[in-house]
């Protein structure tokens, strides 16, 4: 580990949130994205309301996952318009720590977005928590590290092809497969009732999704840079 490693971190995390927050573009961009594809699954199950309310946590973690690319493909646009990611061949910084640092400032952006829909998806679709109140915000927390992993270091992959609105969301889902099903599932589990107590087994699951890409995504992300 290089010196200054945890700086480089807070870094990158500050650039991003810092480009974010004197435009606030993407956030908004996402939350609109993912509340007319809520509407859209909406209209589209009709007025059944015990079929909206028994896959209201499948349509909330898609509407957040095809936000998610819109978010992701941002996250390295300024790099790859400015040829920034050559850049960071010669700068004196943890090419590690600068995936960290994009991870985590795109985890968080889809945790705060994650957050403004719920609401939104248990008015919609006529559902209420019934578990543990505090387990649906690490719920989500755990789904938007998920995607932000996977995705961050595909976003950079796909940053300088030319079709990479399309090669990004054809190389992240099929790997977001697991964390989504136990995404879906430990939200339904929480929105319904969990007689069988099968929570755990689901944060199981994608805590360990999370482990595996996040560590990964760390390790291999020089590789992808420097192969740009």
């Amino acid at each position: 580990m290089k010196p200054g490693f945890f700086s480089n971190v807070w870094a990158t995390l500050a650039k991003d949130f810092h480009i974010e927050w004197k435009t606030k573009a993407r956030l908004n961009a996402l939350v609109f994205f993912a509340v007319a594809t809520l509407f859209m699954f909406s209209f589209a199950v009709g007025p059944n309301v015990d079929s909206k309310a028994a896959h209201a946590s499948a349509y909330m973690w898609l509407g957040i996952l095809f936000a998610s690319v819109l978010s992701l493909g941002e996250s390295f646009r300024l790099e790859s318009e400015n040829h920034a990611l050559e850049g960071l061949r010669l700068a004196p910084i943890c090419l590690r720590a600068f995936f960290l640092g994009k991870a985590i400032a795109n985890a968080l952006l889809l945790w705060v977005l994650s957050l403004v829909v719920v609401p939104l998806t248990l008015a919609l679709y006529n559902v209420d928590v019934q578990g543990a109140w505090f387990a649906l915000p690490l719920v989500l927390l755990g789904g938007s590290a998920a995607i932000a992993a996977p995705g961050t270091f595909y976003a950079a992959i796909a940053s300088n092809a030319r079709s990479k609105d399309i090669l990004l969301p054809l190389l992240m889902f099929p790997v977001l497969v697991p964390a989504l099903v136990a995404c879906v599932k430990a939200t339904s589990l929480l929105l319904e009732a969990d007689p069988m107590r099968q929570l755990s087994s689901w944060l199981g699951l994608l805590a360990a999704f999370c482990l595996v890409y996040w560590v990964l995504g760390a390790l291999l992300f020089p590789y992808v840079v420097e192969g740009d």
